[in-house]
């Protein structure tokens, strides 16, 4: 059910660009552009006030059926937006487009993230929580978070590892990444931490990295374990493992589950 748009007073509040962006208070119908976001969005109980999400927005399962699709995260449609009239918009400045981001501010409320660190990650969980009225919970999803990856076993050492996101081309996560931080909170050292973002790489220069480990996400590339051989020629003596993708790259409320999977990858 679509909440009809109500005069709301409006909060003023800074996103984590720096840009400052007048919301209606309580917001009542939000577009979301980002899965991770749309995730959060629902678990802080804001389910019926989402009125459009993307197609990869997986998380709840129901999201794409009770809200609208309006694209991807990259090639979002701006004419079913504007369908919507929505009085919020949440992007991210990584996974959607600059030049639509710019479009939908022109008419409407657009708060983005920036994320790079566990630590940017809870922040952003927190300012979404206060500009949608759902402070208290996610203050306590922030609290939640912070006690579990704390309670983390320190590494005695760190085990080098290679986080591969794509293959044909090999692209790996290296620094100024989330999931480059997220490593170091899983007891490892990312073997291509003098890369910059999500860099190609060849064959040639992971067996000279010589990474001790080898993660294989399950997204954005579906890795499965048909293709762990191929990386077993490449570098024998690196132990191979699937990884949950999401467990390592999605900044929202399921950051609640992460420290458990670290656990089992120790």
């Amino acid at each position: 059910m679509l909440l009809p748009a109500v005069p709301s007073l409006p909060l003023t509040v800074t996103d984590q660009m720096g840009r400052r962006v007048a919301v209606p208070f309580p917001p009542r119908r939000i577009v979301s552009l980002v899965p991770s976001q749309t995730e959060l969005l629902f678990d802080l109980g804001l389910g019926e006030r989402v009125i459009g999400v993307t197609k990869f927005c997986i998380h709840p399962a129901h999201a794409r059926k009770t809200a609208t699709v309006i694209g991807g995260t990259k090639n979002f449609h701006l004419e079913k937006i504007e369908e919507l009239q929505p009085d919020l918009i949440i992007g991210n400045k990584e996974e959607n487009y600059q030049e639509g981001i710019e479009q939908l501010a022109t008419k409407y409320p657009v708060w983005m993230s920036d994320i790079s660190t566990l630590a940017e990650s809870l922040d952003m969980i927190r300012r979404v929580g206060l500009l949608t009225g759902r402070k208290e919970k996610s203050d306590a999803f922030v609290s939640e978070i912070q006690a579990s990856m704390a309670a983390l076993p320190p590494a005695v050492e760190l085990k080098t590892a290679a986080y591969f996101i794509w293959r044909k081309p090999y692209m790996v996560a290296a620094a100024g990444t989330f999931i480059d931080d997220l490593l170091v909170w899983a007891g490892f050292q990312n073997a291509f931490s003098h890369l910059s973002r999500y860099p190609e790489i060849s064959a040639e220069q992971l067996q000279a990295a010589a990474p001790q480990q080898i993660l294989l996400s399950s997204e954005p590339y579906p890795f499965s374990e048909k293709h762990i051989a191929e990386f077993n020629q490449l570098c024998p003596a690196a132990t191979i493992r699937i990884v949950d993708g999401e467990l390592f790259s999605w900044y929202g409320s399921r950051l609640r589950h992460t420290a458990a999977y670290f656990q089992t990858l120790k």
